[in-house]
This record gives C-alpha cells, structure tokens and sequence, in this order.
C-alpha cells in the first residue's frame, strides 16, 4: 500500500455489532468497534473495526468473489438478527476479510472479533435502511449492489444522522415511497444518475418517462413514484465547498410515507428588488370604482391598490365583507341587500338550534356541551386588554360566543377549535354586527379551516412548502437551523395556525390580512410573510451562537415587535425575486401560484373532515401567557434523530 494516501472524514465510536438474535444482549455478544468515513486515493470507503483494531482504516477491504459476482460469505459463520426486525435485521449475511494491518501493541493478533472488521467502497453501497424509532438504540443496515448487507450497526452513543450527513457529501439519498425508512443510494455525480436508475424499477412500473424527465430538468421534474428527497439533489447539481454545513438528512420518515416527490435544487436567484408600499385606499378612492347601480368596477385593479396599501379604517366595515365573499364583487347595491337580509334569516335559524335545546338535552349531546364550554373559557380570554373587548360584562364577549357556538351548528363536522377566537375577534371589531361577523368569518374559515382539522395534514403540508421556500431562498440559515435542531420550523406553526394574530400589534393585524385576503400576488403569500420575517432575523440567528432553546425563546420574543409595513414589503420583494428566477423549480412555481399541481397518477377519492373533540387544543393558552405551541411529532419535517444524534 506504499505511495497510497487516505484521510478519515469522519469518525465516531460506540458503534456495535449484536452477534445474538436476542433481543436483550448478553456483554459477551456485543462488538464495541469505530466506525469511519475514509477517503482514500480517488475513492471514499465506509470502515468499521472493533475497538482493540481500529488502527489503520486503509488496510481493510470489502472483497467480492469473483466467481459468484458478489460478496464473499461463509457458510461456517452464522447469521445473526437483532431482534427487533426479522425481515431486515440481518447482522451478517456478508463475511467481511480480516483486515491487514498489524494489530495495535497489546491486542490479540488473532482475535476473533477482529474478524468482523469490514471496509467497503461507498460506490458498492445499494441502499441503507434505518432503524424504527423509540428502540433502545438505533441502527443501520447497508445493502451493497450485489444484494447482500453488511453487519448491521448499532449507535450506542448515537450518530446515525451525523454518519448520514457526511455520506450524503458523497451520494444521494432518496427514500423509498413504499418503505419510508429504507434510502436508495444513488452516484453524486449527476452524469451517473441514469446508471443508477435501475433502482427504480423496484418501485415505479413507469420509470423509464421518470429517468427521462428528470435527465431533461432536473431542477422542476416532480417525481410520483418516491416520496420526498430534500436538498441531497442540491448535492449533486452543486458541489459543497469545503468546510461548508452539510447537506441536511430527509426528514426522518413517520410511519406513514409521505406523498409525492419534491426536488429541491440549488438555484441562482436575482438581486432582490426594492419594493416600495403605497398608501391605504381611501373612502374617496373607493368611491371612485362605484359605478352604476352600486357595482363595484375595475375589480381586479382595486384588489392590488389594497395588496400595495391596505385600507383606511373607516373603510374596512365595508370591504372586509367582499375581501371575504360576503358581498359579491359583481352584484349591485339592491342584490347586497336582498343577500343580506337571506343571510340574516340563516344566521338566526341557525342561532336557534342551539339556543332551544335545554340543558336536559346538552347534558346528553356532549360535544354540543364540550364546545359550549370550551368557547366559554377562550371568549373570556380573548383580547381582553382591547376596549373593544374590556370589562367583565362587556357585550362584545357575548357576540363572540354565540358567533361561535352558531358556527358550530354550521360546521358541526368541524365544531370549535381553540384559536378560532383569535380570527373572529378582529372581524367583530371591524364591522360591528353580529350577523355580518359571523358570514365574514365563515368567508375566513373557508380559506384556513384547513389548520384546524384534526389529521392536521394542512399544517404539514404548509410547513413542508414554508420550507421549501425558505431553502430556494436561504441555504444556510436552513443549514444553520438544522444543525441546531430547529430545521423542522415549528416555531412558526403558530404563525400559520392563525395568520400571525398573536404576533403583530392588533392595528397590524387588520393591515396584514385584508392585504392576505386580497389573494395576491399569489395564493400562499401568508409563507413569504413568514419567509420575510426570519430573513429579517436571519443574523441575528446566525451570528448569535443561539442553540435550539435560543431560538425558540429569539422568536416567541418578536411578537408584538414586528411591523407589519417592513414584513409586508420584504414579503412582496422575496416574491419577485423568486417569480424573477428562470431556473425556479416547478414545485416552488407551485406554491407560489405560478403553475399548476401535476396531475396524480391516479385520484385519491375525496375525504371529508373528521370531527373534532372539542378538547384539541393545538394552542397555547392565550395571551399574557405567550409560550409557542408544540405540535406533535408528525409534524416534523426534519425530525430529531430518533437516537437523540
């Protein structure tokens, strides 16, 4: 081996060989060893040695038999299995080659551990499947091209994800749409893809169109046959400089796999463009696009004069009721008024379906009574330091509830969850009338009644585009982040549960959304809003040093901090910035309105919402006590390690 030279990337201890099928281990059947990313002349080698041989990485090799095609194995050495998995928990199927160095002073030259020490080069590698999360501790299991795996390994100590990373600087990793924790192993090396796209064929009958539409453009092809890949792709169409964060992991799989497939790619944006904000619409200038008979005229002009501005408060009363669908743009002043009195006969029928059932009969309608009392305790809470809404008789509360016990008989699938408070208070205050409250909040919920549907799919879904979005435009502070733990974003599902309500000043709030309700520039423009505010705090991030706690202390800090004019104009600049870009992949086209969502290879069957316990509380207690919601684990993109790594 003279003259050949090697450098370890990477290097972690207490990694383990199980040698017994149980599943509680004896001490004498566990191999304390090293395990080691090397590179080594012009290839990159995988190498595990137990603890007393773990010397030189270099001298170990993964020899195949020539023969047979594929790896050597013996037929004298047992297999072993975990335990924990039958079907993949393989210790051995592979016998690795005794390794050629000289052992260390004072190890047994022949000891049998020493045996399991094995070194294979990463282009063998086929796929690698992780182990299910909640074990005592996690493992891998790496299957080479030729089928067979190699000794599984156990991370005592953790370091799964930390190994993950730095293979992944060396290979793409795509995780399988019908085994979520299962990765395919694929070349960096974009040119080489096409060699390795035979891994499809165990998963997309239709693979060749895929190959070919992913050689064609790589940046916006959308594949259906795998679930998410993130930024390993940005990988293999861009080189990591050296000392750089590494490419994040996928998000470690739920037990369900994700739906469809998104290539987030490294893109060259444009300079940002300087945005300048118009003033609000005024009465005046609303009154100018009246025109006969009450219609409202040049529609679509007088929506983007209230995206660049917002409107006067004296205003609002009335807009806020088309912002929301329920007036019509298009009808004239007498059909307003023949709605509205229709609309008010349907408010009160409904009111009274629950104002005339007796307390006999809530007592055995318990979710009639579970929402009741879960109103009851948010209304006496919410935005209490508002005039509007101060005072301990105060007949605002009143209106409050029983807009929202009436919504309850209107969408008794979806009842009352906690935080819908927060979107009917500002409506209330504006337009003063409980009927007129209570259709402008229904025209609100049809736009987020989403984010309080029990699967919670719609808040995954948002974080997963909030992400997205947050990738294209600021690699590194993902990367940073990530690597404090906080790559998931979930300090902002508050911010998309309720549109912000809690962390602007009440003034800014009714600002912010009658220019999100205008719809423009696009359909999900409450993301960039959420984009612009952590570009906003990206240094203080970065440079701080902060740890996962900090920044979450650093965020749920920003509110009532915030000005809504800054964000609002920082949001519209990273729109343009993005819509500037030739190169944005279709998936971002997506989210921004840009491009239509691919047709699915088949239709998922519609699926109505399930109701609601009133009990789910996806909130924190309302203000003073301001401490950011803690969703539950399925909605982590990029999840904590499941061995803590």
């Amino acid at each position: 081996m003279e003259g050949s030279s090697y450098r370890v990337v990477f290097e972690k201890g207490g990694v383990y060989l199980h040698t017994s099928a149980r599943k509680h281990q004896d001490p004498d059947s566990l191999i304390a060893g090293v395990i080691r990313v090397v590179e080594k002349d012009s290839d990159v080698f995988l190498h595990w040695a137990p603890v007393e041989e773990a010397g030189d990485p270099t001298q170990i090799l993964f020899k195949k038999d020539p023969s047979r095609g594929e790896p050597s194995t013996s037929e004298e050495e047992p297999t072993f299995d975990p335990g924990y998995e039958p079907d993949w928990a393989v210790i051995s199927t592979v016998r690795p080659q005794p390794h050629l160095a000289e052992p260390r002073k004072g190890a047994e030259p022949s000891s049998s551990r020493s045996s399991w020490a094995f070194s294979v080069s990463l282009g063998e590698l086929k796929s690698i499947r992780r182990s299910k999360p909640g074990l005592s501790w996690a493992y891998l299991v790496l299957v080479t091209q030729a089928g067979g795996s190699l000794p599984a390994l156990h991370f005592h100590r953790g370091g799964t994800r930390a190994l993950l990373r730095v293979l992944s600087r060396y290979l793409l990793l795509a995780s399988s749409p019908q085994d979520s924790r299962l990765y395919l192993v694929f070349p960096q090396d974009p040119s080489a893809l096409s060699d390795s796209f035979h891994h499809l064929q165990l998963f997309d009958q239709d693979s060749s169109n895929v190959v070919s539409r992913f050689l064609q453009d790589p940046y916006s092809t959308t594949f259906s046959s795998f679930s998410r890949v993130t930024n390993f792709f940005r990988g293999a169409l861009q080189p990591h400089p050296e000392g750089a964060y590494s490419p994040n992991l996928p998000p470690l799989p739920d037990d369900e796999p994700e739906p469809g497939f998104e290539v987030i790619s490294c893109v060259e944006l444009g300079q940002r463009p300087t945005v300048e904000r118009a003033p609000p619409v005024t009465e005046e200038e609303w009154n100018r696009y009246v025109g006969p008979e009450g219609r409202l005229q040049n529609v679509p002009e007088l929506k983007n004069r209230i995206f660049s501005g917002g409107l006067s408060p004296g205003l609002r009363r009335e807009a806020w009721k088309f912002l929301l669908g329920y007036l019509s743009w298009e009808s004239s002043a007498e059909e307003h008024k023949a709605h509205v009195r229709k609309k008010t006969d349907e408010y009160f029928r409904m009111k009274l379906q629950w104002k005339s059932v007796s307390a006999e009969q809530e007592r055995r309608n318990s979710l009639l009574h579970g929402y009741r009392s879960l109103i009851e305790r948010d209304v006496s809470r919410t935005d209490r330091t508002n005039k509007f809404y101060e005072g301990p008789e105060n007949p605002g509360l009143s209106l409050l509830h029983d807009i929202l016990l009436t919504y309850c008989m209107y969408h008794f699938d979806l009842g009352y969850v906690q935080g819908m408070s927060d979107l009917l208070s500002p409506i209330l205050f504006v337009v003063q009338n409980e009927v007129d409250a209570f259709w402008c909040f229904c025209g609100f919920m049809e736009l987020v009644h989403g984010n309080f549907e029990e699967s919670q799919e719609t808040m995954k879904r948002q974080l997963g585009q909030l992400l997205l979005l947050l990738r294209v435009l600021d690699q590194p502070l993902c990367d940073f982040l990530d690597s404090q733990d906080s790559g998931s974003l979930c300090f902002c599902f508050r911010w998309l549960l309720i549109w912000f309500k809690r962390e602007f000043p009440f003034p800014d709030v009714l600002r912010l959304w009658e220019v999100l309700w205008t719809g423009l520039p696009g359909p999900n423009l409450h993301l960039l809003v959420a984009c612009a505010i952590l570009d906003m705090e990206r240094d203080t991030l970065m440079l701080s040093g902060f740890g996962s706690n900090e920044i979450l202390k650093h965020i749920n800090e920003l509110t009532m901090k915030l000005s809504v004019e800054d964000v609002l104009t920082r949001a519209e600049a990273l729109y343009r910035q993005l819509t500037a870009c030739p190169e944005l992949p279709h998936n971002v086209q997506e989210i921004l309105g840009l491009a239509q969502p691919e047709e699915p290879s088949s239709p998922s069957p519609p699926v109505s919402p399930m109701p609601l316990s009133p009990t789910r509380a996806p909130l924190p207690p309302p203000l003073p006590e301001e401490v950011i919601p803690q969703p539950d684990s399925s909605l982590e993109i990029l999840p904590e390690d499941e061995d803590g790594a």
